[in-house]
């Protein structure tokens, strides 16, 4: 064996036990902040008046539940209601998005008579192969009922010859309706040949892509005129719905999806079903290449996306993907050869657009979505903000871990020591002396986060700045690389991290705007276990946001000079998210990342135990907030789609 193998044995069984020790660090701190605040709780109850009151009651209670009769503890009885009511609803409000929310007689004739200032023909392209009769049929026929009348369906059959049924349905039916054109292919050619042959037989000005296996809604090319019409779109998708059985009511997965999002598309191809495109776009391309068959409309939107000018989604159901055995909507295993061709696709496509990609791996959610790794250029310096007042436990905490944890060395650390009185705090500052890449420097004044940090800023040497909160422990070796990998991206502006709560919920997952009571801005995902999947798998992969929180966020120097720092106004809340809507509207895209992570110290109740004052100072800076941005709170947050609740950061229905 030579140094150079046995090398990269030690390096791997290092990676592994570092890996491990993550988790059971994780483990540890989950452990030891529940045991905390059980114990708080409990003295905290055996002190009260209500406890020594209530002493009848528990003398009661532990009778019956010796008895077995007692199978209900403190509030199980309300907080199992409401997630039943919770759960009810939602499969009630589903049924809205069905066969319920199909037409009637008034809306299909008005609809119809529709006159648009555009006359397109929608080409709709359709690859059959060995084609269930039924299947066959019901898609024909979702086609016939489109409101929208002025479409062809081209389709092309490479069945075998054991199904010369499909082209006998298909031929009695194109005999009734000269829409519909048809062609038998001499040898099935793949999926991606045989949707190239359906595009030989187009001829309208738009194309719209259709599997033949399942169902479009009848509005589906009514919707896509409008938005050709309102929005001069050459790029257009829908929301869809997986559907099991023969009833489209039969819902397995909601897919809503966010307006267009180029970081969601590289690692997962969230359009998906219904596309909808200006045939001018594939001037000097290819629809379908059959080096990605399996994932050859990956391939496509990716490509198509990028040339197009106007990027749309209607956030309606428009599109039912039926899933059936072997069929990818039942189980992506089924075609596995489509996880390799997708991995290709997104790595062929960012080496073609010199993005400067590294690797694309799987994640833990599906096989199909991706965590892409980016080169980083040169050694650029890092500067982390660090604003503090007293808390010398937390201070010391959060830079032992960035300290001992972190495998990026080119950083420093900037104390902004606001109004401390306790000497503790200023005798660990004179510890940090001893670290040349540690500095302390002084605020003077009124609290005012913004101004803090800002200060912070003007004193720092750093390419890079990383706002952090002196209550947050480092989790992941290469959090900065992978904020930074992103941060040093043109196109993008703040990126944010993955932070928990000491109990291993989710704290931080990105932000959405309008969510929540005030209206202002909500975190996404909120007080979710740690290993949940999130919706649609999102808090496995690399995502755009409108804002993400300031207890960690990296920019660029560059950005934030370019947008001001953040806005002094907001001296305690929203500062963050009126930051990063700042860099949005400068046209930078804001980024989470689930691969940066730590631990945010910050109590799940916060806010209700501090006073009136801070509440009322809140409610002031909400309103500013609010008033400030007015448009983009009405215009809704783009990258949550309107169908959403804005009661529960779950994504749950609205």
């Amino acid at each position: 064996m030579d140094y150079r193998e046995q090398y990269e044995q030690e390096k791997k069984k290092y990676e592994q036990l570092q890996e491990r020790y993550q988790e059971l660090d994780m483990k540890y701190e989950a452990a030891l902040s529940e045991a905390k605040l059980a114990t708080e709780n409990l003295a905290k109850i055996k002190n009260s008046p209500a406890w020594k009151m209530t002493k009848p009651l528990r003398v009661v209670y532990f009778f019956c539940k010796r008895t077995k009769t007692a199978y209900v503890m403190y509030g199980g009885v309300i907080g199992m209601t409401k997630k039943i009511v919770h759960k009810l609803h939602q499969k009630k409000v589903q049924k809205n998005y069905g066969s319920k929310s199909y037409p009637g007689p008034e809306l299909i004739k008005e609809q119809e008579n529709t006159k648009f200032p555009k006359d397109i023909t929608f080409s709709i392209l359709v690859p059959l192969y060995n084609t269930p009769e039924k299947f066959l049929v019901e898609m024909i026929e979702s086609v016939q009922a489109q409101t929208y009348r002025k479409w062809e369906l081209c389709l092309a059959d490479g069945s075998d010859a054991e199904h010369t049924y499909v082209g006998e349905i298909c031929k009695s039916i194109l005999s009734k309706d000269s829409r519909i054109k048809y062609k038998k292919l001499e040898k099935n050619l793949g999926i991606s040949e045989n949707t190239n042959e359906c595009l030989k037989m187009a001829s309208g000005e738009y194309i719209a892509l259709f599997d033949h296996d399942d169902l479009l809604h009848p509005c589906a090319l009514f919707e896509n005129m409008k938005m050709i019409c309102e929005k001069d779109a050459d790029y257009i998708y829908t929301d869809e719905v997986t559907f099991t059985g023969d009833s489209i009511d039969n819902m397995a997965t909601m897919h809503f999806k966010p307006d267009f999002s180029p970081d969601n598309l590289l690692a997962n191809n969230y359009i998906c079903h219904f596309s909808v495109f200006d045939r001018r776009l594939l001037e000097q391309t290819e629809l379908f290449r059959s080096a990605y068959d399996g994932s050859q409309d990956h391939d496509m939107i990716l490509r198509l996306t990028k040339k197009a000018k106007k990027v749309c989604h209607i956030p309606k159901v428009l599109y039912y993907w039926r899933s059936h055995a072997g069929s990818v909507a039942d189980n992506i295993d089924a075609k596995t050869y489509a996880i390799d061709a997708a991995k290709r696709a997104v790595y062929d496509f960012c080496i073609d657009h010199q993005i400067p990609v590294d690797k694309v791996e799987g994640t833990r959610a599906f096989p199909t979505i991706f965590q892409l790794s980016y080169k980083i250029a040169g050694n650029p310096k890092i500067s982390i903000l660090i604003p503090n007042k007293n808390h010398r436990e937390d201070l010391e905490k959060c830079i032992e871990s960035i300290r001992l944890k972190s495998t990026y060395d080119n950083y420093e650390m900037i104390v902004i020591e606001n109004n401390s009185d306790e000497d503790s705090i200023f005798d660990y500052y004179k510890e940090l002396e001893k670290f040349d890449n540690v500095k302390v420097v002084t605020y003077k004044g009124e609290f005012n986060y913004s101004k803090i940090n800002n200060l912070g800023a003007e004193n720092a040497d750093g390419d890079y700045l990383l706002l952090l909160n002196n209550d947050i422990k480092i989790l992941t070796p290469q959090w900065m690389e992978e904020m930074l990998m992103h941060a040093q991206r043109p196109e993008v502006g703040a990126v944010g991290a993955k932070l928990y709560y000491p109990d291993m919920t989710i704290q931080h997952a990105g932000i959405v705007l309008g969510l929540g009571a005030h209206r202002s801005a909500g975190h996404s995902h909120y007080g979710m276990p740690k290993e949940n999947l999130g919706y649609m798998g999102r808090l496995c992969y690399t995502q755009d946001v409108s804002a993400v929180t300031g207890a960690c966020l990296m920019v660029s120097r560059k950005i934030y000079r370019e947008v001001g720092g953040l806005d002094e106004n907001y001296r305690v809340a929203l500062n963050d998210v009126d930051f990063c809507l700042k860099i949005r509207k400068a046209g930078y895209l804001n980024i989470f990342t689930p691969f940066a992570e730590a631990i945010h110290y910050e109590s799940k109740s916060r806010g209700f135990e501090d006073n009136k004052a801070k509440k009322e100072r809140y409610n002031e800076e909400c309103e500013n907030f609010k008033e400030k941005w007015k448009e983009e709170l009405e215009a809704g947050d783009p990258y949550y789609n309107p169908n959403f609740s804005l009661d529960y950061s779950d994504y749950s229905i609205r």
